[in-house]
């Protein structure tokens, strides 16, 4: 979780997983394995990889996902009180956002 806000203001970029950008997928996969925890660079598989969580369990560190279950299209990491640290989409910078956006489809926890 400290690395993932350590990243707060460094720029979205498609396919990034920094150390200097980041998509939303490429965040998650390094702050989890700075854990020591691997993890896809892809939304759909980390989604496949974590334990349902219902989003009034989520924890800090648990995963936010958006989409359906057969198409999950983005990601964030879950910091407390409906709010997720989160690279959104281009042009804006890695952030603190509610988790309550469209499409919001359920949490996941690392097993």
């Amino acid at each position: 979780m400290a690395f993932a806000l350590s990243q707060i203001g460094k720029p979205y970029q498609w396919g990034g997983a920094g150390p200097d950008s980041y998509d939303c997928s490429g965040l998650v996969m390094v702050a989890w394995g700075k854990a020591g925890v691997s993890f896809p660079h892809s939304a759909q598989d980390q989604y496949d990889l974590t334990q349902r969580v219902s989003i009034a369990n989520l924890v800090p560190g648990d995963l936010v996902f958006f989409g359906t279950p057969r198409d999950v299209y983005h990601v964030g990491m879950y910091v407390g009180h409906g709010e997720m640290v989160d690279a959104p989409e281009t042009g804006q910078d890695v952030h603190i956002q509610s988790i309550y956006e469209l499409n919001l489809l359920g949490g996941g926890r690392v097993r």
